[in-house]
């Protein structure tokens, strides 16, 4: 073969109340161009062109190289093009898209014609650390992860095609690591209580089309109130989408994206968060996109 492309989407996980468990594939996406036989090394286009490093200690030829050790294999020479379409450090998966990338076009690059992908996602979730983000973008749609003795349980909900996605991308960028820092080791019953039920209410939401329950369904009291303190200006985001007529708004992962659901009316809060942003001096960008079902999958083989 001359090059296989991968294609990956964008995320966003928690969807308020679901930390750590729930994830969701979006519209966006980069594009992951392997071409064997070349001098090892990785060009960015996009997102991320002169910031992210171009040899190999880049995530995406790691993750390549992960699998390719994980299958023993001394591997091949290859490098990688890189087109980035998802935002760095804005809560939208662009290190899930990356270990992704890598893996699927590693397995590509050894032939392999039907993917494992539960290996692929196991491996994913080691580089990562946490589930939600690469299962979403491994397989696609809304999916639900959790942790079972050493092994990954995920089921996928079925949402609405009307659905859409409008988001706020501050153009101020958060680190993960900096999001979970300020989180607590402890939480209240309460607030445990509070949070279990509005996953099941969030669940049954998106999953029967019950869109009324949303604006309830997609509060949060585990990580958004101690996220609040790196960005201050999230209720009133939330709030200007809510009144627009958002079905529900949420932080986008551990931010800085401020993401609404909406069933119509997008172009209207999109509008109306982008007129609050600017009054509130938040300098970002608005864009409106919606759920995708396909996951990361080989888009070019020649």
């Amino acid at each position: 073969m001359n090059s296989v492309t991968i294609r990956v989407p964008a995320t966003t996980a928690n969807l308020g109340p679901g930390f750590d468990c729930l994830g969701m594939a979006l519209d966006i996406w980069n594009e992951v161009r392997f071409l064997p036989g070349d001098q090892p090394g990785v060009s960015v286009k996009g997102y991320g062109a002169g910031e992210l490093s171009t040899g190999t200690d880049n995530l995406v030829y790691q993750a390549a190289q992960r699998y390719l050790q994980e299958l023993g294999s001394e591997g091949m020479p290859f490098s990688i093009a890189c087109d980035n379409e998802i935002p760095l450090a804005r809560g939208l998966g662009s290190s899930a898209a990356a270990i992704v990338g890598g893996l699927l076009g590693a397995s590509a690059l050894m032939g392999e014609q039907e993917p494992d992908m539960e290996r692929l996602l196991h491996l994913a979730v080691a580089m990562e650390g946490h589930p939600d983000n690469v299962t979403a973008a491994l397989l696609g749609g809304c999916q639900i992860v959790v942790r079972e003795e050493g092994e990954l349980v995920h089921a996928a909900i079925s949402i609405a095609d009307e659905l859409r996605a409008v988001l706020f991308i501050p153009d101020a960028s958060v680190s993960t690591e900096e999001a979970r820092r300020v989180l607590s080791d402890t939480v209240s019953r309460y607030d445990a209580v509070y949070n279990v039920g509005r996953v099941a209410l969030l669940v049954n939401a998106l999953a029967t089309g019950s869109m009324d329950s949303l604006p309830v369904a997609t509060q949060d009291r585990l990580h958004q109130p101690a996220r609040e303190k790196l960005l201050p200006w999230m209720p009133l985001l939330f709030r200007s989408a809510l009144d627009a007529g958002a079905l529900g708004a949420f932080l986008s992962g551990a931010g800085s994206t401020i993401l609404a659901l909406t069933n119509g009316r997008e172009l209207t809060v999109a509008y109306e968060l982008a007129d609050t942003a600017n009054r509130a001096a938040i300098p970002g960008e608005v864009k409106v996109t919606k759920v995708s079902a396909q996951g990361a999958y080989i888009s070019e083989v020649r």
